[in-house]
């Protein structure tokens, strides 16, 4: 299984275990995720939610083979159904990222309540540069926690930033050595797990309610622009990896850094920038 899951001492643990494809999303793992949040709502015996991933990878963002087989058109794709469920749930979620967090890999952590970063996480939403827009009402809430300056930064140029930057912008709550990281992300669980639960809930509660129907009501506009603009990359990228195909197939032993160039409207993104995207999903 991509998504591993477990419980013990009040801690449901959710962890990102698909190594070869730096933890790329699917649709069947959005849904796994949906369902082990809803489960968790309900289970007594859940205290508290830790997200994890590996060293190097917590997550790449939505895995794009899959996307481009079956890019999400409702509100109830398995991508919806975990933001929904991950932006109400009354449980604490901490999260402990390590590695690259790209897209959703970082998106989803604006929901979570504590998040610690290992200083070798970087992370990045490059949604523009890709043609698509943000989600997760991430245009909502990272100006809320991080300020509209640096929130339109990193949002509308898509750059990469590091674990000092994320923490100085409010994303992360602290920076630690990577073999530091998971033991104590485990530890405030752990704290978190061990408070009277009512209290924990309700005081959540309270901090998030002015915030709640905002946030439905973005990610009901997200679905919407999603949606369209989805429909439009899935051809560009298409369209592109046919390219690449063919000129692999035609020179296998002279590999080509770039996409052989044509003026069809459907190479409107960056050849390069698809390029690299592919190469770093290892989606060849």
């Amino acid at each position: 299984m991509d998504i591993q899951l477990t419980k013990a001492d009040g801690i449901l643990t959710i962890h990102f275990d698909r190594e070869d494809k730096k933890n790329a999303i699917t649709a069947a793992m959005y849904q796994q995720l949906a369902d082990a949040l809803k489960e968790a709502e309900t289970d007594n015996a859940v205290r508290a939610i830790l997200f994890t991933g590996k060293p190097k990878s917590f997550s790449a963002g939505n895995d794009l083979e899959d996307f481009l087989k079956n890019p999400p058109k409702t509100q109830d794709a398995p991508v919806f159904q975990f933001l929904w469920q991950i932006s109400h749930a009354s449980k604490p979620i901490v999260a402990a990222v390590s590695g690259v967090a790209v897209g959703i890999g970082t998106t989803l952590l604006l929901h979570c309540d504590l998040v610690y970063a290992a200083d070798n996480a970087k992370f990045s939403m490059p949604f523009t540069q890709l043609g698509l827009c943000p989600e997760a009402a991430s245009s909502l809430l990272l100006p809320h926690i991080a300020g509209y300056q640096r929130a339109a930064e990193k949002l509308l140029l898509g750059e990469a930033f590091g674990a000092d930057e994320a923490c100085q912008m409010g994303v992360v709550n602290r920076v630690l050595p990577l073999e530091e990281l998971l033991p104590y992300a485990q530890q405030q669980a752990a704290k978190l797990a061990a408070l009277p639960a009512a209290s924990v809930r309700v005081t959540k509660q309270l901090m998030k309610k002015n915030r709640v129907t905002a946030t439905e009501q973005q990610m009901v506009a997200d679905c919407d622009h999603v949606h369209g603009v989805a429909m439009e990359s899935v051809n560009n990228f298409s369209h592109a990896r046919k390219k690449k195909k063919y000129a692999l197939e035609k020179s296998k032993l002279n590999y080509s850094n770039t996409v052989p160039r044509n003026n069809c409207k459907c190479c409107s993104l960056s050849d390069q920038l698809i390029n690299q995207y592919l190469r770093f999903l290892g989606l060849f």
